[in-house]
This record gives structure tokens, C-alpha cells and sequence, in this order.
């Protein structure tokens, strides 16, 4: 599959828009709206290898027609040989057990980052790539969105790419009442990376969901794979649970950032 990408411009006035003036002019645009490329994917057989690993768990595999590893990677730019630090893998690891052993089949490098305020694992200006995935909206509700992303810039290597993949809200919503739920703006990340000095070098609709419309009873936990089924005092019917089933996992932003 290949991925479908988002130049930089088209969501110039989006970003450059005060909050208002997105909320009038955003909130229905159509996505189709927004012009696109579609690049050709450069083959990586060790990234191949390591999606394709036996070693990965069964549970992880299932999830590949959700996530997309190989054109998601490929898209972000990674890269043989490249210092890759991922943020909070989480004791689940989906994207770890990828990346790391990719990067010791290709001399690359591969740390684990739970904390950014307690350390990237790098020297400052050397990581290539750096993968944040599913975590904004706990930032958000932390209030460490601008500090996490300043320490993404200052690990960058001039060049080096920062790997977004993020639950996504319908634009004009204030992230502060939506990252409870799971999902943030693409816009509030996007202004955020580029308060830290970075670059917004593509995006992609790759990992979009037109069957997610980001109103769930336990927020993105209710789709798969967390699949929560009560709370509240309110527990799914079996035809609501296999509705959500349905859905698959969440609509969700692809972005690729880059360090000038």
C-alpha cells in the first residue's frame, strides 16, 4: 500500500489561523480538500525482515492492518544505521519490537525513552529519528506538550525527522477538553512542533479512520485494542461492543517533522 502524503502548505492557513477563525473554517473541511503526493516507497528489506519476524508477538501482528509499520516507517523516513529513540514504549512495545531489532540488524541504534524530562538517551544533536506515537494527549493533560517537544529538538541531528502518530479530534476542538478522551487537533500538534523549532515535512492520511467519529462512552479506549466495555455505571450491550469492533482502531494523524 502506498501512503498518501500532505504537503506542508496545505494546512498553512490552518495553522497560521487564530482559534476562531479555525473553528468557522476547518471544523467540516473535507480532508479530500487538501492537495496530495504520493511518493514512492524506497524498499527496505531489513525493515521488512523485522515486521515480518516470527519474534514479534501474535498479538502485535494482528495489528498491522490498523497501523500500517512498513508504509508508516517508510513514509516518517527511516532510515538503515539511524539513532532512533522512541518515546514511552510502554510495556506492550508495538512499535519496539520493530524498531529495535531493526536498528541492531542495520548498525543502527535503538533507545527507549519513558521520560523525556528525566533524559532522551542521547547526546544532544545526534538522534535521527525520533518516534512519538499515541502519547500527545497524555501530554497535554500533563502540560509538557511545549517542554517534551523542546527536548525532541534539542536530541535532533540538523535533519533528523520526529515520527508522529497521535489519535485525532476534529479541528476547531480545544485539546484541552479533547486529549481526555484520547484525541487531539492535528493543528495543536503541528503548532506545537513548530514552536519548538521544527519543520512540518509532510503528513499523511495513511492511518486515517472515515469510520471513527472520535464520540465514544470511554473515548479511544473503547475501540480496539483496548476495547473498554464499562465505566461510569454504564457497560455496552454485546451489539454496542461489536459495533465499536466494527470501527477498527482510531482515525489518527501521520506526521513527519524535521530539524532545520
Amino acid at each position: 500500500m502506498r501512503p498518501v502524503v500532505f504537503a506542508a502548505a496545505a494546512l498553512a492557513a490552518l495553522i497560521a489561523a487564530p482559534a476562531s477563525a479555525q473553528t468557522e473554517q476547518t471544523a467540516h473541511a473535507p480532508r479530500s480538500a487538501l492537495s496530495t503526493t504520493i511518493p514512492e516507497l524506497q524498499e527496505d528489506a531489513a525493515l521488512q525482515s523485522a515486521i515480518a519476524s516470527a519474534t514479534r508477538p501474535e498479538g502485535d501482528r494482528a495489528r498491522d492492518v490498523f497501523r500500517h509499520p512498513y508504509e508508516s516507517l517508510t513514509f516518517w523516513g527511516l532510515t538503515p544505521g539511524a539513532a532512533i529513540v522512541e518515546i514511552a514504549p510502554g510495556q506492550a512495545g508495538w512499535w519496539r519490537h520493530i524498531l529495535e531489532p531493526y536498528a541492531a540488524a542495520t548498525g543502527g541504534r535503538y533507545v527507549a525513552v519513558n521520560n523525556p524530562a528525566e533524559g532522551m538517551g542521547v547526546e544532544d544533536g545526534t538522534a535521527d529519528f525520533i518516534l512519538a506515537a499515541r502519547m500527545i494527549h497524555n501530554w497535554a493533560r500533563g502540560g509538557v506538550v511545549d517542554s517534551n517537544f523542546a527536548l525532541f529538538a534539542k536530541a535532533l541531528k540538523p535533519g533528523g525527522v520526529l515520527a508522529v502518530e497521535q489519535h485525532r479530534s476534529a479541528e476547531g476542538l480545544n485539546a484541552a477538553q479533547t486529549a481526555s478522551t484520547g484525541y487531539v487537533p492535528e493543528s495543536y500538534v503541528i503548532q506545537a512542533a513548530q514552536r519548538a523549532g521544527l519543520v512540518l515535512d509532510a503528513r499523511s492520511e495513511l492511518n486515517a479512520n472515515p469510520a471513527d467519529d472520535h464520540d465514544h462512552p470511554f473515548g479511544v479506549w473503547t475501540l480496539k485494542p483496548t476495547r473498554n466495555s464499562e465505566g461510569d455505571g454504564r457497560t455496552l450491550t454485546a451489539a454496542e461492543r461489536a459495533e465499536y469492533d466494527a470501527i477498527g482502531e482510531s482515525d489518527r494523524m501521520t506526521l513527519r517533522f524535521r530539524k532545520p
